[in-house]
């Protein structure tokens, strides 16, 4: 018999696994990952190519197998045949491009679907961009908050920092090659071009590249690399170091009491930011109410 049809012993309990695949270097997979691509009943992905490759290089068969390619554009429908073979009992791996399923990866929608449905739902653990850049950036590891990808409009983006600024944490983001020279640029206007920063890219490839400094530093290595016009190529991560008490830019406060005073008083937010930034709340009520009569607009929340 042909070994493409063999089919694989029964070793993997019934579910929906949450496969986490390499993020560059094909031997991070760990040993369970590998068990579970070669047991389970059916595999699905993100990139049915990525996957066979994969699959290729650790020698695992597909013994008679379909790969079924799962993705935000054909959930609709890939996603009930996924379901479908859970109901009867059986074992689905599922990896998306590259790293840990759901984290900035498709998946979400399955795994709501299999948990509503009673469907066991197991992690399989491996590797992670964020983590893995948290690990060689330098910056504060107790706090952390990963924040995806930002907008691409630039408007909505600085918002989308705004929000962020005052979070006493590493933030850590993941951004286009395409436009990593602007966003970097929004993020030195919006959160302080002196934040200690940290771009990783190519993370355990062969051009792996970790640039270090504060973010106007960042702004002018990626500036003298090409820019726009030839930008740096591969997966990114951005991280940020959380702000400093007493060292809050001026534009980060402006920013932070934008975004507050889209939702809140002026007071509230006054009180909110200062708390937040651990600033004086007069100096921070002063400065939303300056910004109001920028805007030409009155408040009447009276003063503290």
């Amino acid at each position: 018999m042909d070994e493409t049809d063999a089919k694989p012993p029964r070793t993997i309990p019934p579910g929906l696994h949450l496969v986490a695949t390499p993020i560059g270097h094909a031997r991070d997979i760990t040993l369970r990952a590998l068990d579970v691509l070669r047991g389970a009943d059916l595999v699905a992905a993100e990139d049915t190519r990525r996957i066979r490759r994969l699959m290729t290089i650790h020698g695992i068969a597909r013994a008679g197998r379909e790969i079924v390619a799962y993705h935000d554009h054909n959930a609709g429908r890939a996603g009930p045949r996924l379901l479908a073979a859970l109901a009867e009992g059986r074992s689905v791996a599922y990896a998306s491009d590259a790293g840990t399923p759901l984290v900035a990866d498709p998946g979400l929608r399955l795994v709501r679907e299999a948990i509503a449905a009673g469907h066991p739902v197991h992690a399989v653990p491996g590797p992670v961009a964020a983590i893995a850049a948290l690990t060689v950036a330098g910056l504060p590891t107790d706090r952390f908050l990963f924040a995806g990808f930002l907008p691409a409009r630039s408007a909505a983006r600085r918002t989308a920092l705004a929000e962020l600024a005052a979070v006493p944490a590493t933030l850590i983001f993941h951004e286009s090659p395409h436009r990593i020279g602007e966003a970097l640029r929004d993020m030195a206007a919006v959160l302080g071009a002196a934040r200690p920063a940290v771009l990783a890219r190519e993370l355990t490839k062969r051009h792996e590249e970790v640039l270090r400094g504060d973010l106007g530093v960042l702004v002018e290595q990626v500036a003298a690399r090409g820019g726009e016009g030839r930008p740096l190529k591969g997966e990114m991560v951005v991280l940020v170091g959380p702000p400093m008490a007493g060292r809050v830019d001026e534009t980060a406060i402006e920013q932070a009491l934008a975004a507050a005073l889209s939702s809140m008083s002026l007071k509230d937010s006054a009180r909110f930011v200062a708390d937040t930034l651990k600033l004086p709340r007069k100096r921070i009520y002063q400065k939303a109410l300056e910004m109001r009569r920028r805007q030409g607009e009155g408040t009447d929340d009276g003063n503290e």
